[in-house]
């Protein structure tokens, strides 16, 4: 593949990304009004990230250099998503054969500071458009419904959807992640829910909450957002 065509191939991603994007932008403002209180997020919003500061920088990281890696093996013969939360590596997407997927897994592993690697691509042909245009929906109204129930707290988690597959990501209590999966659940469109959580301990948690209560109380977050993965 030559220079031009590698060019051409990262603007039509970089084009679908931004579309996408946009569209999800504009389901969440549709349904997350119903959280918001008094000029600041209520309940679940205010919590801070359950990542530091310094490993949200190095997952932004890891995520743009691993889809820069899928992108040279892959081309335009694939579709290949890489999210990184507290450095644990979700591959997602569609490659045409077994070398290939393991070929990107293999390199996103070499990555600084990766702690494990889930790949879950699948050997298919690449998802059309719309499909992704549907899953940035079904992203966006999981995310709303987080906001929207008791007892979660949505910057601790993380959504990915591949072809109505949700992936949750996130650091979370194993009573949490369940909560979560079955929220998930409900959400019309999801075809399943896979958690790939890091989970943490109720006292953990209760530690946690105590040293983010001062931003509670005020109706801040200090942060924007927040090894062994577990399949349902």
């Amino acid at each position: 593949m030559n220079k031009q065509n590698t060019a051409v191939i990262r603007w039509k991603r970089l084009f679908g990304v931004c579309l996408l994007c946009s569209v999800a932008a504009l389901t969440l403002e549709a349904c997350v009004p119903t959280v918001l209180v008094g000029g600041g997020v209520a309940g679940t919003m205010a919590a801070t990230d359950r990542r530091t500061f310094g490993t949200q920088t190095e997952d932004r990281t890891i995520g743009f250099k691993g889809e820069s890696m899928a992108d040279a093996i892959v081309g335009n013969q694939g579709h290949v998503t890489v999210t990184s939360f507290n450095r644990l590596v979700l591959i997602t997407g569609e490659v045409q054969n077994e070398g290939m997927k393991a070929r990107v897994g293999n390199e996103v592993a070499r990555i600084p500071n990766v702690r494990s690697v889930v790949n879950e691509l699948e050997i298919m042909a690449p998802s059309s458009l719309s499909s992704r245009s549907s899953d940035s929906l079904i992203t966006a109204k999981v995310t709303a419904s987080f906001l929207n129930a008791e007892g979660l707290y949505a910057n601790s988690l993380k959504t990915v959807t591949e072809r109505g597959i949700v992936y949750l990501m996130g650091r979370v209590t194993e009573r949490e992640g369940n909560m979560a999966a079955e929220v998930a659940r409900a959400v019309p469109g999801v075809q399943r829910v896979v958690k790939v959580f890091e989970h943490i301990s109720e006292e953990e948690l209760e530690r946690m909450k105590a040293k983010n209560a001062p931003a509670e109380s005020t109706g801040n977050s200090s942060n924007p957002y927040q090894d062994s993965p577990e399949y349902q």
